[in-house]
């Protein structure tokens, strides 16, 4: 099997997966993934977030989700054991289709990782 073709196949399995135990069913997509890393990440699972919080929380999990590819570099826990991470090498310029691509598969990695897909 292609590597696009395994990547699409735990790509659907992982959003039907998370869809049904988060959403109801409903069909989660990328930002609504990446919302929901953030939490995992942050570990403060039962609480609600502002709206300035919800955008930290996604740029936690981008951060998390790219540091194996050498993007970003875990730093440090702030006083409210929030997450922070530095730039190690600057993002390259990648069309939308592209980006879209990497966080897949980023994503997929990170959930392999945890054990919760295969």
């Amino acid at each position: 099997m292609a590597r696009d073709e395994k990547l699409k196949e735990r790509w659907e399995s992982l959003v039907d997966k998370l869809s049904q135990q988060f959403a109801e069913g409903d069909v989660l997509d990328l930002d609504a993934i990446i919302y929901l890393i953030g939490i995992q990440e942050l570990g403060q699972l039962h609480r609600r977030f502002k709206k300035d919080e919800k955008l930290d929380l996604m740029h936690i999990a981008i951060c998390r989700l790219l540091e194996p590819y050498g993007y970003y570099e875990f730093d440090y826990y702030d006083e409210e054991k929030w997450p922070h991470y530095k730039v190690k090498e600057e993002l390259p310029n990648l069309k939308a289709g592209e980006q879209s691509i990497l966080m897949k598969e980023a994503i997929v990695n990170y959930f392999v990782e945890k054990e919760y897909i295969t």
